[in-house]
């Protein structure tokens, strides 16, 4: 009896383990997440990373004879907010096999949330 019981103790020790290692290799591929955005005339691309932070805006050197420092301005702007939407896209799909039902993904890995408040150690059971 007290045999079987270790057993299952270590067949779910294993199982949480091998969760919480799915959860952190995901969460890697999280902190390298990015996404770049063109316009249609190629003009303005503007790269952000998983939390939308720029990481990088190049411009056509044609664009300052194309557009007033205004309409570059939104451009820039219309780029930024496309690439954002996309890599918070890309983040709930690597995620959502990962979710629990009805837990919001950014309850969980929203832009302040960090890995480690949500799990603990890895299990080790007790001989």
């Amino acid at each position: 009896m007290a045999d079987a019981f270790e057993a299952e103790i270590r067949e779910l020790a294993g199982e949480i383990n091998q969760q919480i290692a799915r959860v952190r290799e995901a969460y890697g591929e999280l902190s390298v997440l990015e996404h770049t955005a063109r316009s249609a005339d190629g003009m303005v691309s503007v790269t952000v990373g998983r939390h939308g932070q720029m990481r990088a805006i190049e411009l056509n050197p044609r664009v300052y004879r194309t557009l007033s420092p205004s309409q570059l301005a939104e451009a820039i702007m219309q780029q930024a907010d496309k690439a954002t939407a996309a890599v918070s896209e890309q983040s709930k799909e690597l995620l959502k096999p990962l979710m629990p039902e009805g837990v919001p993904h950014e309850e969980v890995f929203g832009e302040h949330a960090t890995l480690d408040a949500f799990f603990p150690s890895p299990v080790e059971p007790t001989p």
